[in-house]
């Protein structure tokens, strides 16, 4: 009996940790972009990893997403966040991005880890439908 109910507990902090490791490790990538810092960035993310946006970027490796998408940072103030959920090796995250002239847009983003990374995010635009900084209405 009380290794079964160690068994319990030990799943239950398993589960929690998990969770709380993916808020962190997309805490952490998102202050990449506020710092402007890649190095921050691309120490979240798993090797393989590849972006997709409606913009479109349809599953693009690390180098296409890096020349792509970093150069938006420069347009990045702070992101909030509103939601992030996660289960097993997946989360869900809403979020609202300030942009350096003080226009806000929304999206939402769909992670999955690798051994403690990012493997893959897969981003739906918001709100005006704007999507990324410069377009930002």
């Amino acid at each position: 009996m009380k290794l079964l109910l160690l068994s319990v507990i030990f799943c239950g902090i398993t589960a929690f940790a998990s969770a709380q490791d993916a808020d962190k490790i997309i805490r952490t990538y998102f202050s990449g972009y506020e710092k402007k810092d890649w190095s921050i960035v691309s120490s979240q993310l798993a090797d393989g990893f590849t972006f997709t946006s409606p913009a479109p970027d349809d599953h693009i490796p690390l180098p296409v997403y890096k020349a792509r998408c970093w150069p938006q940072s420069q347009f990045i103030k702070k992101v909030d966040f509103v939601k992030i959920v996660q289960e097993g090796n997946c989360a869900f995250v809403i979020y609202t991005l300030n942009t350096t002239d003080n226009k806000q847009l929304r999206n939402t983003e769909y992670y999955t880890f690798s051994n403690g990374k990012i493997k893959s995010i897969e981003c739906f635009f918001g709100g005006t439908g704007a999507g990324y900084p410069t377009n930002a209405r």
